[in-house]
């Protein structure tokens, strides 16, 4: 009985975010404000997305990498104004904060910047669904990444577009006011397990799940939106280059249509060879049991897989997933 509530519940969830605009808090990812007359300079030798290009109000996804083209963490790098103006944004994985956080104070010596941990100072309350603006108060908003400050009833908020709603961004002092009148606006909560199955739906790796340390982004299908081939110099930009002009990756991110749900981790088969292991994994009320992973090559869209043990079989699918 507890199982049957708990999937009502769930579908009910998945169907505000489709249909309307659900609310997750997501206060507990990493924040970094890059401060300095040398910080979009510093970061585009450091990061792999074009940061000068980006203007005020706009954004962009990026990935620090080692020398080897790896991912040390991935994030969402935002250009403010208001009275933040020449400030920069960086926004990780909860994760990935420490290793980012020290990598931009070792090899900023010389230069004007300042990088200050500003996590706990700050929440983010996710709404997603069609419905996102009319909830916020706001008039839509986009591109991706594109920002708009504005105050609701006397809470000063930074909104900011993603594929599937908006963030708003405030002090942490005024989250709960916030949340509250959100609510009453008719936003609807939902769980992280919920919010991840429209995650997963669409096709969006997420680092920690379906892609580590150990992964370059070709392989977790992230280059066409973190990597500029075009802009100077960053670490592991000759592998990644040299990647993208002269070969194709011995690993790629797909989809796998499930024959019953499976756990994270769990091994994927082709033949005797294994051939990667699944990341994100979710029952969606739409498609049934999904999930992302990274396999190898030779997993080619249509094969099907033995998952585990074997019990539960997985079809390789192309990626965001057909309904």
């Amino acid at each position: 009985m507890a199982d049957a509530t708990a999937a009502v519940e769930l579908d009910g969830q998945y169907r505000a975010m489709r249909e309307g605009a659900g609310l997750l808090d997501r206060s507990e990812r990493g924040k970094l404000l890059v401060q300095g007359a040398d910080a979009a300079e510093y970061l585009q030798g450091q990061i792999t997305n074009d940061v000068e290009a980006v203007e005020p109000d706009q954004g962009c996804y990026a990935a620090l990498l080692d020398r080897k083209g790896h991912f040390v963490a991935d994030m969402r790098v935002l250009r403010l104004s208001h009275s933040h103006a020449g400030t920069i944004w960086l926004e990780t994985d909860a994760t990935a904060l420490e290793p980012l956080r020290k990598h931009l104070e070792t090899y900023k010596i010389g230069r004007e910047v300042e990088v200050v941990d500003e996590t706990r100072e700050w929440a983010i309350s996710s709404l997603i669904g069609p419905r996102s603006a009319e909830v916020a108060g706001t008039a839509p908003l986009s591109p991706e990444y594109a920002q708009l400050y504005y105050e609701r009833d006397g809470i000063k908020v930074l909104a900011v577009a993603t594929d599937t709603g908006l963030d708003l961004i405030t002090r942490s002092e005024a989250a709960e006011s916030l949340r509250e009148q959100l609510l009453a606006a008719g936003a609807e909560p939902v769980t992280e397990e919920a919010a991840e199955i429209v995650r997963v739906e669409s096709g969006r790796p997420r680092f920690g799940r379906d892609f580590d340390r150990g992964t370059m982004p070709a392989e977790a299908g992230v280059v066409e939106r973190a990597v500029d081939f075009e802009k100077g110099c960053y670490i592991g930009q000759e592998p990644v280059a040299r990647l993208h002009y002269r070969g194709k990756p011995n690993r790629r991110l797909v989809g796998l249509r499930l024959s019953a749900p499976a756990e994270q981790g769990a091994a994927l088969r082709l033949g005797e060879r294994e051939v990667g292991a699944i990341g994100s994994a979710c029952v969606s009320p739409a498609l049934g049991p999904i999930a992302l992973a990274v396999v190898r090559r030779e997993a080619e869209f249509g094969d099907r897989l033995d998952v585990g043990d074997g019990e539960i079989s997985a079809e390789v699918a192309e990626l965001p997933f057909a309904s």
